[in-house]
């Protein structure tokens, strides 16, 4: 019996010596994923390839004052990105509880006091005090495979908050583009209402000296009338849109008037764009570098579930003391030496016995994996798509631009001539109509092309995954807002010192 247990703590203590040295389980390598050597439209002029993303893109691209306020305001108040930012937070008390759980699991002191007797006798006092503890050593890599998955979960919630950053930034910037869009709208719809009104008037007069029929009139009136109901379109879309700007700004609706400015005209764009290389997208992109990190935590999820398949060992021990009143014993007594027991043990358990659902949970951790890693590989290639879409998308309406520009010029002169021809007779009013409906037509189309060369660059940018650098590697903790953390703290004090 001695010789089995010295033999039983000899293999414990080779086993905790044997702690933090093995590890069980695939090792995590940063896989490989297909990416073109350049973008499709590389040679034009406008992208610039060498130079990397800009992280305040929204800056040098529109040079807007007040576009930068909003993103500014943005930044700090969204709700969205104060969530994501929670979400980090979470993933760190993870990882601190995985850190924790290296150390002893079971740690508990325990303690009880009373009387006992009969009705007819005095009652017997008795007193227990004791504090036990168990540890279960690492010796397979299971705890150190916990804390590298929830370490990898930790850069994928900062990987993810990234990510909400570069949408918000895209998002304000786009909801902006499009309320300066919707302005210009509304000043072309009504500066047409004030030529079909004069319109209306020309052709009222010469109905009311015989020269034309109502049929002039009432033609006209129809183009004035559609006209003003285009207006009324435009207003609730310009409404809509501060709403949603005020919501991206993480207040409730309210009257930006004060904030925009009044109507300014859609910001120019700066035609050039740094693009950088399709490798880059894979450092810079955060829904890439989340996949990467959610793959890299599944990784140790494998080596986790090999550890099952092997023996747990450890170490225990307890100390404690009892005394009852029937030795002539009291409270106090509790800490005499003589009353103070002890006990260690070592301990291993291992589930022979279930081999086949612990070698299925592998192959279920290893599937999970591999499936992880095909949508990563999709990330990638999804990501150099949307790249190359909005890139074609910036420059071929960059190219409509310039013929819309054309158009509205030729559009113009030809309602000037045809007004002024219909003015002392020379053609009838349908060729007026004809040349006031394309003008509206010109117009709005030339304000509508101008708007989306400002949203499809927001959307190169936002392809590319710029901005979120600004946060310039900041703590986790960092990414709370004050007014967040003072909310926290107040409501329980365990933060305490969290933030400091």
């Amino acid at each position: 019996m001695n010789r089995l247990l010295k033999m039983t703590c000899l293999a414990i203590f080779l086993a905790l010596n044997a702690s933090g040295c093995l590890m069980l389980g695939p090792d995590y390598r940063t896989p490989t994923a297909p990416s073109q050597e350049e973008w499709l439209e590389a040679g034009d002029p406008l992208l610039e390839t060498a130079a990397p993303v800009t992280p305040e893109w929204w800056q040098g691209a529109f040079h807007d004052p007040a576009l930068d306020r909003f993103v500014a305001a943005a930044l700090s108040q969204n709700l969205s990105l104060r969530s994501a930012g929670l979400r980090v937070l979470q993933a760190r008390q993870q990882l601190m509880i995985a850190i924790g759980n290296q150390y002893p699991q079971q740690q508990q002191i325990s303690g009880n006091g009373g009387k006992e007797g009969f009705l007819s006798s005095s009652a017997n006092e008795f007193y227990d005090l004791g504090f036990n503890l168990t540890w279960e050593a690492d010796v397979w890599g299971r705890f150190r495979r916990q804390i590298e998955s929830a370490s990898a979960a930790l850069d994928a919630s900062v990987a993810s908050y990234d990510g909400v950053m570069v949408s918000l930034i895209a998002d304000v910037a786009r909801t902006y583009l499009l309320i300066r869009t919707t302005q210009q709208r509304l000043a072309v719809a009504q500066k047409n209402l004030l030529l079909q009104q004069e319109s209306v008037r020309i052709t009222t007069a010469k109905f009311d000296a015989g020269e034309v029929s109502a049929l002039d009139v009432d033609q006209a009136q129809t183009l004035l009338y559609t006209t003003k109901a285009s207006v009324a379109a435009q207003e609730l879309t310009l409404r809509q849109l501060t709403n949603s700007l005020a919501i991206l700004l993480g207040k409730p609706p309210y009257d930006m008037g004060s904030q925009l400015g009044g109507v300014k005209s859609i910001p120019a764009v700066t035609p050039e764009i740094a693009v950088g290389m399709p490798q880059d997208l894979i450092r810079r992109r955060p829904d890439i570098r989340l996949a990467e990190r959610q793959l890299a935590a599944q990784s140790a999820q494998i080596g986790f579930a090999v550890t099952d398949l092997y023996p747990q060992l450890g170490l225990g021990g307890t100390i404690g003391s009892s005394v009852p009143s029937t030795r002539g014993q009291y409270f106090p007594d509790l800490f005499n030496a003589d009353n103070i027991g002890y006990s260690a043990f070592g301990f291993f358990e291992w589930n022979i016995f279930n081999y086949g659902r612990l070698r299925n949970n592998v192959r279920l951790q290893d599937a999970a994996f591999q499936q992880l890693l095909e949508d990563y590989r999709q990330t990638v290639l999804q990501a150099q798509g949307e790249v190359e879409n909005a890139i074609i998308a910036f420059l071929k309406t960059r190219q409509q631009l310039e013929s819309f520009q054309l158009a509205e010029a030729a559009a113009r002169r030809a309602y000037d001539i045809s007004s002024e021809q219909y003015q002392d007779g020379l053609v009838d009013f349908n060729t007026v109509l004809n040349t006031l409906r394309t003008l509206f037509a010109q117009q709005e189309q030339l304000v509508v092309t101008q708007g989306t060369v400002a949203t499809n660059m927001v959307e190169v940018y936002r392809a590319l995954g710029g901005g979120w650098e600004i946060r310039k590697d900041q703590e986790p903790l960092d990414l709370i807002p004050e007014d967040t953390r003072e909310e926290m703290l107040e409501r329980t004090d365990y933060w305490d010192g969290t933030f400091r």
